[in-house]
């Protein structure tokens, strides 16, 4: 199944691009993803412990089932004052 990931801020600056299309196997989570999304781009690994998941537009956990054609969000943690 294919899967839209979509990355934010500073991870989207890290991974020089903004959505990546992840192919994964039927029974796949949103664990999953991120670990197929840590392969293959490397330079964000150290960022995704402290983001947030989002699965078609509503927050999720990591053991969350994914379905073929799903939107997973990666949101990193905003600071600022």
């Amino acid at each position: 199944m294919n899967i839209r990931v979509k990355l934010f801020a500073t991870v989207r600056d890290k991974a020089a691009r903004g959505e990546v299309v992840l192919d994964l196997p039927e029974e796949a989570t949103v664990a999953d993803a991120i670990e197929k999304l840590s392969a293959d781009i490397p330079a964000i690994v150290k960022y995704l412990p402290a983001c947030a998941f989002a699965l078609n537009l509503e927050y999720t956990s990591l053991d969350e089932p994914l379905k073929d054609g799903d939107e997973l969000a990666v949101i990193p943690p905003v600071s600022g004052g």
